[in-house]
């Protein structure tokens, strides 16, 4: 009885958006006028378009980049802050302020950073005789240059999590390390990273759902381009509901990509069962 207002509220919001979703996937509208029902009609329209494929390896493109670059980044800096002694507080706030500064500001600021004329990074790397580069303008140089960015604004959370999470281990195992002559590397490996398995975990499959996700960098820095290297999954479903208003195929996607995100869920949680209490 307890429980049953928040399950009401839970399974409006929530569940039924999602039923109501697998249902639009089956229909022809406009959200206007009457619905009319055309099956897996929808379906065969997706799975005929040619954009599909690379888009979907774009987005695991995508996916890839962020675990090599966004997943080490953070955690890296929370040990350095986690070291200092003078200075933690201000570097946690430095740390932070991007996460504070709304996304598509984020996205253009960046943008031009990267512009190959004017932007401040081909200036810095022109100091040294490097550049300038089509960071935005390359299909190989587009994809790691959103995953930077995105990297950027989104680190400070996770920065955060991981320093609340070494607070919370006990310094004598520190300490028992430091009397048996373990160097900072051995420290870091045999003693911090197993005390942060579980939140490192948790982290990683948030981290692999949102960058299943990603849809601000790519519509706003490059919209899909250069020669497609940057269009998304994400960005597929807007184009059909908002370009073409063809609201029927872009409710199939977005079914097809909850159940991928469901399986991969599924999948990564029975892998890493009792990862956290080993």
């Amino acid at each position: 009885m307890f429980l049953l207002p928040a399950l009401a509220c839970f399974g409006y919001f929530a569940w039924w958006p999602i039923g109501r979703s697998v249902v639009l996937a089956l229909q022809q509208t406009n959200l206007v006028d009457p619905a009319r029902w055309v099956g897996l009609r929808n379906f065969e329209v997706l799975f005929a378009d040619p954009l599909l494929p690379t888009a979907v390896l774009n987005t695991l493109w995508y996916t890839v980049l962020s675990l090599l670059i966004g997943l080490p980044a953070p955690l890296v800096l929370a040990v350095l802050i986690s070291e200092l002694r003078r200075f933690g507080a201000p570097a946690r706030v430095l740390v932070y302020l991007p996460v504070i500064v709304p996304p598509v500001v984020s996205v253009l600021l960046w943008k031009i950073f990267y512009d190959p004329d004017s932007g401040l990074i081909n200036a810095v790397l022109g100091l040294v005789g490097l550049g300038p580069y089509p960071w935005l303008q390359s299909p190989a140089w587009a994809m790691p240059s959103l995953v930077v960015e995105a990297t950027w604004a989104g680190a400070g959370g996770a920065v955060l999590i991981y320093l609340a999470a070494l607070v919370a281990v006990p310094r004598e195992l520190y300490e028992a390390a430091e009397t048996d002559g373990a160097s900072i590397a051995r420290r870091v490996w045999h003693v911090m990273l197993p005390q942060l398995r579980g939140v490192i975990l948790v982290l990683l499959l948030l981290q692999i759902i949102g960058c299943l996700q990603v849809f601000t960098e790519p519509y706003v820095m490059t919209d899909g381009g250069p020669e497609n290297a940057t269009v998304t999954v994400l960005l597929m479903i807007y184009r059909y509901a908002f370009l073409f208003g063809d609201y029927g195929t872009a409710t199939a996607l977005s079914v097809l990509l909850a159940v991928a995100l469901a399986v991969v869920s599924a999948l990564y949680l029975r892998l890493t069962r009792g990862w956290s209490s080993r």
